[in-house]
């Protein structure tokens, strides 16, 4: 039988989390360096690992359901964060951020991303406890968003974006032409300035907005805890910092990344029209009534369907890489 989260629980997971992710700023700021595999790899294990233990002592407290929810929420999340990281990548290399200063950078943009999805995950809250018909706008926004993902030109969109409202901030603020540091201000020629660095993190903050706005009707296709929800995107974030540095080159090897994301977003959102169906309230649908032929999708059949994209989405992109690299050095 499956039971709510005790408060006690709730409460401390949150105040253990704020603890990690505060001392692994003051990590960054103490010590500023590129990192080493060897090291993202032990952090992003550290982090794996201390998800799977959550979602453990989740079953144990509340039973098999808030458990696979948190599951199936935080490999969701995790899956797109990981498509994050291919804007972020851009944002550094358009900016040509040095690579130490990376690492701050990253973990600024994580933060922001936080307090973003914070918001909107209240927001999403709010809507689904007022109004069960926003199910079908959630639905229908994230098919809209996995089409939109599978296409090339998304990326090219993001960018553009971001560049027009660089430009209209380089228009009506000083920005010196280098970097001092992470120091957001500089001097030149006895005069203040914004250094590159404020460029960067509007860049990234934008990008992070558009993403929690992607992603956070994702995660409530899944379970409807905020709580779960919260913690789902803490833990998909916290290690996407020592994940960039990880994968470092093979992200442009995931070149079918994107289609593996679009076709998780769109199974959830085929899976919220069917609970909304459930659910459902609109008189004009069905004269206002349930609609109990519509299936349910379970939480096995959903964590299944995340992990076969993923999967097939990485093995093929190796796959092409692999073959493109063969074709090159037959050609040399």
């Amino acid at each position: 039988m499956d039971l709510a989260l005790p408060v006690w629980f709730e409460v401390g997971s949150l105040v253990v989390l704020t603890a990690i992710l505060i001392l692994d700023l003051l990590l960054i700021l103490k010590r500023p360096h590129i990192p080493s595999t060897k090291e993202s790899t032990l952090w992003v294990v550290f982090y794996i690992v201390l998800a799977l233990i959550f979602a453990v002592l989740m079953w144990v407290f509340a039973g098999a359901t808030p458990a696979q929810e948190f599951l199936l929420g935080w490999m969701t999340e995790y899956s797109l964060s990981i498509d994050n990281l291919f804007v972020f990548v851009l944002i550094m290399t358009q900016f040509a951020v040095p690579r130490k200063l990376q690492q701050e950078v990253l973990m600024v943009g994580i933060i922001i991303a936080l307090v973003l999805r914070g918001a909107f995950i209240l927001l999403g809250a709010a809507l689904i406890e007022n109004f069960s018909w926003i199910f079908y706008v959630f639905g229908a926004f994230l098919v809209y968003t996995a089409i939109r993902q599978a296409m090339p030109e998304k990326l090219e969109e993001d960018e553009k974006q971001e560049t027009v409202i660089v430009r209209f901030l380089r228009r009506f603020v000083d920005i010196s032409d280098h970097y001092d540091g992470a120091k957001l201000r500089t001097v030149v020629d006895g005069k203040r300035h914004f250094t590159p660095m404020l460029l960067v993190f509007v860049a990234i903050g934008v990008t992070d907005l558009m993403f929690a706005i992607d992603s956070i009707p994702a995660i409530y296709g899944l379970t409807q805890s905020p709580f779960i929800v919260f913690t789902a995107n803490i833990f998909a974030l916290m290690g996407l910092r020592q994940l960039y540095f990880l994968l470092g080159d093979l992200l442009e090897k995931l070149r079918y990344l994107h289609y593996g994301v679009a076709f998780i977003l769109a199974f959830i959102g085929v899976k919220l029209f069917l609970h909304a169906m459930h659910v459902n309230e609109l008189p004009f649908i069905n004269g206002g009534h349930h609609i109990e032929w519509a299936p349910e999708i379970n939480n096995w059949v959903s964590l299944g369907v995340i992990v076969a994209s993923m999967a097939v989405a990485t093995v093929a992109s190796l796959i092409a890489s692999s073959r493109e690299k063969r074709t090159e050095s037959i050609q040399r």
